[in-house]
This record gives structure tokens, sequence and C-alpha cells, in this order.
């Protein structure tokens, strides 16, 4: 087995894992919660536009799509 491309490593720099730590208090694990919402509601506000969807994966958005 050749050398491991990594595709999306994560970067835990911030509040990363105050969140996680949250989500698993809360039991909102999957597939949304109320972080989901709040992501939502933020973008809508920051972008300007009436509705906002987050998905929970790509697939998800092949789904909606």
């Amino acid at each position: 087995m050749g050398k491991k491309i990594w595709l999306s490593p994560p970067h835990m720099s911030g509040n990363e894992m105050k969140y996680v730590q949250e989500a698993y208090n809360s039991n909102w694990i999957a597939p949304l919660g109320p972080n989901v919402n709040g992501f939502e509601e933020d973008l809508a506000e920051y972008t300007g536009v009436e509705h906002v969807a987050a998905l929970s994966s790509g697939t998800a958005a092949i789904h909606l799509a």
C-alpha cells in the first residue's frame, strides 16, 4: 500500500471541540440539530437570502437537486 492521500484533513483550531462536545451532550449527533439550524440562519442573514438549506451529506444534496 502506498502513501495515504488525505482528502480533507480536519483543522481544529477554534471552538470545534466545544461544538462537538455540545452535540454529544445534547444527543444531536445525526442527522441534524440546533447547530445546523443556527448555521442556516446565519448563512441566510450573511447572504441576504430568505431561505437556506444545509444538508447532511453530498448525497442528500444530489437527491435534493
